[in-house]
Order: structure tokens, then C-alpha cells, then sequence
């Protein structure tokens, strides 16, 4: 039986690289050959255990994670599909059932019956040599998109969403909460639709690298009072959408993208007495084509959130929070397999 190597999480802090059977297409699907897979925070939430869908049991271990990738297609599962091989793409995490009355409606991202590649439903993940996708979740990536930047192309998609949500007719300034890989990328989306945006955070690494991004920063314990339109929430903080409704103009938005390890505690009272809109988003999966040609035509460049590239035997290592010592001041670390 032919193997490949991957990530496996047999349950909390327990990683290593191991050998597994290879991916085999089948009719309407694609292996894809990894050559770079982002680690981020629900990679790392499921190695703690910390992850809201092993409570639930959508989730359990064994799993392999990985859900920013990009590569080339190695193989197919018909002859349909064989315009595919050697094509350079990258994919949807989300992956509907395609039957639903949701998915009929363009919204499989919301599929009850959905997988989430390395994530829910055991699909394995791209934190390994090959990954198995279906040929309907592919985006061809161009020349001009190199691996870097496609593999950011699926963090790039959700903070493209919310930028698009906060960023409406009327909002002229908008705070983002958060100088890690969605804030940031959701601060250059608003700024990019031309809005004036303010990060803000705890980390000073965090907080210098939006400036030198050309993006105001702000710690959390000095914000300014200033009228802010609109507020993206890409952190993991419970505490974040309350600071949200106190920050928010009566009458805006609140976007929160990010995930909290426990339940966030929001007065209502407080969304009516400000006539505050508050969204929920899961999911870049309708952002993922927009993301890629703003990358494609550098309007927005996610490189420099990216700190590092190693090699799959350090991915052990990456999940627990390890850093390289000459690693950039990017909040992401890439792995590639080939090396």
C-alpha cells in the first residue's frame, strides 16, 4: 500500500509525523500534491484540545489537520476531471453535501451535513504530503499568486468577508480587534474599500507589524475615543464582543469572525438600546475567487504576515507554538512538505 507522510493529533499535545495510506481519488475528486500549508489557531486549538467541535463530537482523534493549503494535482478520479492534473490550485475548506436546500442555494458552507477539510467530519487535512479534495472545492491559482500567497488564500477569504460586511455605504472608520493573521488581512481588505482602519490589540509584536503594514494601531488599554462605523472581532477572546458594542457607534455593525474558547457574555439590551447590528461569520468559502484576484493584481499582499517556512517534520513542533529563531515577525508559519 502506497503511504505518504502527515501530521496525525492523536489526542491533546499528542503530534507527530506519521506514515499513512496514500489519498486515492475517486470519481469527482482530486489529490493534490502539498507545497504549502498554513498552521492556525483551530490547527492549534484542536492540539490543546481546546476545540469546540471535540466537545460536541463533530471532531475526535485521531485527526490530521490542515485547511490553508496550496499545490498541484497529482491525480483525478475520472477521466472528466483529467483537465485538472499538473494545474496549480488551492481549495475551499468547506465541503456541502451539495444536495441540501443550502447548498442549492450557494450556501454550502453551511451545509448541516458538511465536511471541513482537517477539521470536521474526519476529512484529512493538507498538513501532509497529499491532501484528497473534491474538484468541486478547487480555485486554479495564476502565475502571479506564488505558494505563499495561496496558501493564505482561505484565512485571506474570511477576513475578505468580514471586511465586505463591516465596510458598508456610510462607514467611514472601522476597528479591528486583533493584529494576528484575519485582523490583519480584514484591515487591509477594509482599508483596500477605502475605509480608515484602526487595529487593536495586546501583542506589541502584533501591534508594531500593523504599523509597519501602514495600518494604525492601538493597545487595547489606550483606544482612542474616536466614532468607529463598524468593528471586526478576529480574536479568540470572549471578553472582545462586549468591548465591541461599548467601542461600536449606535447604529453600526459588528463583524466577529474569531472563535472564543469559552462562551462570550453579550447584554442585548445593549445591541437594542444602540440599534447595533451583530454578525456571525463562518466561513470564506464566498470570498475565496475575490481574494485570489485581489493577490493576483497585489492590491493586497499577504506575505508579510508570513514568518516562516519548515519543513513537515517541524510540523509537531509548529502546532505546539514553536518559532523558528530567525523567524520574521509574521503571526503565521508555514510548512512545506518537500523540504
Amino acid at each position: 500500500m502506497a503511504t505518504i507522510r502527515a501530521l496525525v493529533l492523536d489526542g491533546p499535545r499528542l503530534a507527530s509525523v506519521q506514515d499513512v495510506p496514500a489519498p486515492v481519488a475517486r470519481p469527482g475528486q482530486a489529490v493534490v500534491d502539498v507545497h504549502r500549508v498554513g498552521v492556525c489557531g483551530t490547527d492549534s486549538a484542536f492540539y490543546s484540545g481546546e476545540m469546540a467541535y471535540l466537545a460536541t463530537g463533530q471532531a475526535r482523534y485521531p485527526l490530521r489537520p490542515g485547511h490553508e493549503w496550496c499545490g498541484v494535482v497529482a491525480s483525478v478520479g475520472s477521466d472528466d476531471d483529467a483537465p485538472w492534473i499538473g494545474r496549480r490550485v488551492t481549495g475551499d475548506t468547506m465541503l456541502g453535501c451539495r444536495q441540501c436546500e443550502r447548498c442549492r442555494a450557494g450556501r454550502s458552507h453551511l451545509c448541516e451535513n458538511r465536511y471541513e477539510i482537517g477539521v470536521l467530519g474526519g476529512w484529512n487535512g493538507a498538513v501532509a504530503e497529499q491532501v484528497l479534495v473534491p474538484v468541486s472545492a478547487l480555485h486554479i491559482l495564476p502565475d502571479s499568486v506564488d505558494d505563499t500567497a495561496g496558501a493564505m488564500v482561505e484565512p485571506g477569504a474570511n477576513s475578505r468577508r468580514a471586511a465586505d460586511a463591516a465596510v458598508t455605504p456610510g462607514v467611514d472608520r472601522v476597528a479591528v480587534f486583533g493584529p494576528g493573521t484575519i485582523g490583519l488581512l480584514a484591515a487591509a481588505f477594509a482599508a483596500g474599500a477605502g475605509a480608515e482602519v484602526h487595529v487593536i490589540g495586546r501583542s506589541s509584536a502584533g501591534l508594531d507589524l500593523a504599523r509597519t503594514l501602514g495600518l494604525t494601531a492601538w493597545s487595547i488599554q489606550n483606544v482612542p475615543t474616536l466614532r468607529f462605523d463598524a468593528v471586526i472581532d478576529g480574536t479568540d477572546g470572549a471578553e472582545i464582543p462586549s468591548a465591541a458594542i461599548d467601542l461600536v457607534e449606535p447604529g453600526g455593525r459588528i463583524i466577529c469572525v474569531g472563535i472564543a474558547g469559552r462562551p462570550s457574555l453579550v447584554d442585548t439590551r445593549r445591541l437594542v438600546v444602540k440599534d447595533l447590528t451583530l454578525t456571525g461569520q463562518l466561513s470564506g468559502s464566498p470570498a475565496m475567487a475575490a481574494t485570489i484576484g485581489s493577490y493576483a493584481d497585489g492590491s493586497i499582499d499577504p506575505a508579510p504576515l508570513v514568518a516562516a517556512t519548515v519543513g513537515l517534520d517541524r510540523a509537531p513542533d509548529v502546532i505546539a507554538g514553536w518559532r523558528p529563531d530567525d523567524a520574521g515577525p509574521g503571526p503565521k508559519i508555514h510548512i512545506d512538505p518537500r523540504i
